[in-house]
């Protein structure tokens, strides 16, 4: 069976509506690009760089609110520190493999200059998963190039999944895992809203995995498909246009933890399961010395809370429904979960329909 996407299997969970994509660029303004690189020679390379925009070349100067949440902290999220001071993101996020975290945080830097952005410094924000047991890690492949390469190649609408980006040597729950994506539409106090996720999965244990509350990790075991090796790391973009303060971005991102439980992620010790969400509901324009803001009110947050959780679950299992099967260093494979088999267990345990 071709790879294809949850919904396309006919396999739908949560209860609220995608947008047009089920993409986190269904939220407007919002961009995804990558670098991809596989090759053999001169060494085993299976990595990448995923970036994202909250918006366009404006952020520089118009920053969006943002929050990060650290689930389990064995992982790195450049900037951090600054988001949370101050709750406010001013330029593009990329996601890569652990030992290349340095250099694509310059390359933004580098962008910057190259486009001579009015910033005096910059503290980008650059996450990481391991992908090590697939890619020669210590060849560090990606340069400089790649990461500017992914920024400027940002597309809005559907966008590419599985061994894509920052996701492709990634494994998730002992499957091929990599880059997935989702979104979920709300309603709130007559206006419309979307929250979407981007996910880079590389995480989690074959018997806990779920799909829909149904035990695929345990109907799908290692007699059915090998697998040599288990929990790594998790992380999920979660973006919005409603108009969020950062404490309240920091409370949205703290809900990709229920999608995650919902698949079987618990954080384990050595993952590194760390979520950033952003609202481009308000604009912090460099040098204003008022800005005029909107937010919900706390009550309002609740459909924003369940569609970051709906939205984190479906992304984590688009990545894994669109990862092909990938061999590596040392000889090493990833198998990619097997559609057929899937799609005969969920039916085992409810009615499909294409949705």
């Amino acid at each position: 069976m071709p790879r294809a996407r949850l919904r396309e299997l006919g396999i739908a969970t949560g209860t609220l509506p995608p947008g047009q994509w089920n993409a986190i660029t269904d939220v407007p303004g919002v961009r995804v690009g990558y670098t991809t690189l596989i090759h053999d020679t001169p060494s085993i390379v299976r990595t990448g760089v995923t970036a994202i925009w909250p918006r366009g070349p404006e952020l520089w100067t118009d920053a969006v609110f943002a929050g990060i949440h650290s689930f389990n902290g064995n992982g790195e999220m450049t900037g951090w520190a600054w988001i949370a001071e101050q709750g406010m993101l001013a330029s593009p996020i990329c996601i890569t493999n652990t030992h290349s975290v340095g250099v694509v945080r310059d390359a933004i830097c580098a962008l910057a200059v190259r486009d001579k952005v009015s910033m005096p410094w910059l503290l980008p924000l650059v996450a990481e998963t391991y992908d090590g047991w697939l890619s020669d890690a210590t060849s560090f492949p990606v340069t400089t190039e790649h990461a500017i390469a992914a920024l400027d190649g940002a597309v809005a609408g559907p966008i590419a999944e599985g061994n894509v980006g920052g996701g492709a040597g990634m494994i998730c729950h002992e499957f091929k895992g990599g880059t997935g994506t989702a979104s979920r539409v709300v309603q709130v106090a007559g206006e419309t809203f979307t929250v979407g996720a981007l996910v880079q999965a590389n995480y989690g244990s074959r018997e806990l995995l779920r799909i829909d509350g149904v035990p695929v990790g345990r109907e799908i075991g290692t007699n059915l498909v090998p697998s040599q090796r288990d929990a790594g790391s998790i992380i999920v973009v979660l973006a919005t246009d409603a108009p969020l303060l950062p404490i309240q971005c920091q409370r949205l991102a703290r809900r990709a933890t229920t999608g995650i439980a919902w698949v079987g992620g618990v954080g384990f010790n050595g993952s590194g399961d760390i979520f950033l969400a952003f609202a481009i509901g308000n604009h912090v324009r460099q040098g204003a010395a008022i800005s005029t803001l909107r937010m919900l009110s706390p009550d309002s947050m609740n459909p924003l809370f369940q569609a970051a959780a709906e939205a984190t679950e479906e992304a984590i299992l688009n990545a894994l429904t669109a990862a092909e099967t990938m061999t590596g260093l040392h000889g090493r494979t990833a198998h990619a979960l097997p559609l057929d088999t899937l799609t005969e267990v969920m039916r085992r345990y409810r009615p499909i329909a294409v949705s």
